[in-house]
């Protein structure tokens, strides 16, 4: 166990702290200009109902849910549950096929993937 940092950045024991520490990695790091819409994928994925979304069409053995089958089992209005759908379409996780008055959903294939890989740890070469 490491002793306990004092103001001045030294150890009870008189070491420096930086002493410990190793640069970063930087190979594998996800660069500044892909970090920003990868943040607004995720953001359109931290809310409930927008995973509850994902979940009722994932699970759909048609692979595609109609809007009128999502609003039901979410106890939302067909107001909120649009607003949800067009934030998930928008951030590239759905897409939307409009057939007769009704709109149909299904996952971009490998959005979610994606998505995952970019925080999986990357294997060393």
């Amino acid at each position: 166990m490491q002793p306990p940092l004092v103001t001045d950045g030294t150890t009870d024991s008189g070491s420096s702290a930086a002493a410990c520490c190793v640069a970063a990695p930087t190979d594998g790091v996800l660069p500044a200009q892909e970090a920003i819409p990868l943040a607004a994928r995720f953001k359109a994925l931290a809310d409930p109902n927008r995973l509850r979304i994902l979940s009722i069409i994932s699970n759909d053995p048609a692979a595609e849910t109609c809007v009128c089958d999502i609003t039901e089992p979410l106890d939302l209005g067909q107001p909120t549950v649009s607003h949800h759908l067009k934030v998930l379409v928008a951030a590239g996780l759905l897409t939307r096929e409009k057939r007769g008055v009704w709109a149909y959903y299904s996952l971009v294939p490998g959005a979610l993937d994606s998505l995952a890989a970019t925080l999986a740890p990357k294997a060393s070469e």
